[in-house]
């Protein structure tokens, strides 16, 4: 018995080594809660199928201008999704296509 709990202490040190650093940890679980609210999953399906001025992604989920800006505030400090200025306006896009994976990745997920 005492060679079996030797093998699970040494198992599950081994695994803690492996693990990624709380911060890290910390960092994953923050980019997570992007995802985890309804209206900013939206925009990022929207921000998916092509660019979008805001007015554009307000009139596509009936939401104010206020309100849509916002979000996409909270999801550029993410680093979720970037802003082109072209004249007056600013053109949204998915940051890199990494938050297409995770968007796939997802969808994929839930629909199973």
């Amino acid at each position: 018995m005492a060679e079996d709990a030797k093998q699970r202490v040494e198992c599950a040190q081994s695994i803690r080594d492996m693990l990624p650093d709380d911060d890290v940890i910390y960092n994953l679980a923050e980019l997570f809660k992007m995802f985890g609210d309804p209206t900013r999953a939206k925009i990022l399906q929207c921000l998916q199928l092509r660019d979008l001025y805001v007015g554009e992604i307000a009139d596509i989920l009936e939401m104010s201008i206020s309100a849509v800006s916002h979000q996409l505030r909270v999801l550029r400090s993410a680093k979720l999704v970037k802003g082109t200025k072209e004249g007056k306006e600013v053109k949204y896009s998915l940051d890199d296509d990494h938050v297409t994976k995770i968007l796939e990745y997802g969808l994929t997920h839930v629909n199973e």
